[in-house]
């Protein structure tokens, strides 16, 4: 059943177990569902599919979510600039297939294989496609063309790379507690044509770290989560994941926020970043942004991505008090 429900072509494991099945692999998932017979399908029902409903974030259409953790989201390209036309008529020789979301955002099949094509980092960027929408609350944030800005957590440095786009006059630091990521995102950066930056590994939720004070216009918090909001790329997660782990990734994050907050200039901005569908992650950390760390709310988002075959993410931007 499962199988049936996720395929969308016909395969050979599912001619021999259920050919009338295969037949319809190509059919709307809700076509499929009629056909189950109810003495297969162990009454099952689309909304049980995620079990933590009383955890998720406001305003998340239930049913749809659900039903997005039987269909493989899209791969998406973030296309540089004065790459654009480049990459889309390199895609087109290669006969690859793509859906023009915006002059430069792409969606192509989760299964293509574009490193052979194009330069990746060079020309475009795999970044989902409300990664590439965190990129509205940055230009909000830039105040002027010169802009002092601190990754906390880059990870790979999609989001660094982001900001290197979008802001024309840019000091980049980037930080993370693994330093073999550090290593991949360097590697990353000399494909991307960044050149001018510092990177240095740390626990920044470590109370032994010390950020210096006031040094950044922005920093960029993408915090570690529980990834809920991309767990339709990983559906395995709903069977595996225990749901003490929000509460971990919680505090996690309060500590997170709270060691920063010390390097943000006065009328800063801080930029706060989950891949998280759950409430604790998210509106709960929001509330203790403005209420304990005195920080203003400028704009709060959930990015819901179930619908548009793409990942979700929240963002909240604060801006600090002048003195």
């Amino acid at each position: 059943m499962g199988l049936f429900l996720c395929s969308q072509e016909p395969n050979e494991l599912l001619q021999h177990l259920k050919p009338e099945w295969d037949s319809k692999a190509s059919a709307d998932l809700w076509d499929k569902l009629i056909l189950l017979d109810p003495t297969d399908k162990l009454q099952f029902e689309i909304p049980d599919i995620f079990p933590f409903q009383q955890a998720l974030s406001e305003n998340i259409d239930y049913t749809p979510f659900c039903t997005s953790f039987l269909i493989q989201p899209d791969l998406y390209l973030r296309l540089r600039p004065g790459h654009e036309y480049v990459v889309r008529d390199k895609l087109i020789a290669a006969n690859i297939s793509f859906k023009e979301i915006s002059h430069s955002c792409l969606a192509l099949n989760n299964a293509t294989k574009v490193d052979h094509v194009i330069s990746l980092n060079k020309e475009a960027v795999i970044q989902d496609r409300n990664s590439q929408r965190i990129g509205e609350l940055i230009q909000q944030a830039k105040n002027n063309s010169h802009i002092s800005c601190w990754d906390c957590c880059a990870g790979s440095g999609g989001k660094s790379i982001l900001a290197w786009d979008l802001i024309s006059e840019i000091n980049l630091t980037v930080s993370d507690t693994r330093p073999s990521i550090l290593l991949n995102l360097e590697k990353r950066f000399r494909e991307a044509g960044i050149d001018r930056y510092h990177a240095f590994s740390a626990d920044i939720s470590s109370s032994s770290f010390q950020a210096k004070q006031a040094e950044f216009d922005l920093i960029i918090a993408d915090v570690p989560c529980t990834g809920s909001g991309t767990w339709s790329r990983t559906p395995e997660q709903l069977c595996f994941f225990e749901e003490d782990a929000i509460k971990k990734y919680s505090n996690l994050q309060m500590k997170i926020v709270q060691s920063v907050l010390p390097a943000l200039k006065p009328g800063g901005h801080l930029l706060y970043i989950t891949c998280s569908v759950f409430r604790q992650e998210n509106e709960k950390i929001v509330q203790f942004i403005t209420k304990e760390c005195g920080l203003i709310l400028q704009k709060m988002e959930l990015l819901a991505g179930y619908e548009m075959k793409a990942d979700s993410l929240f963002a909240a931007l604060f801006t600090a008090s002048p003195k």
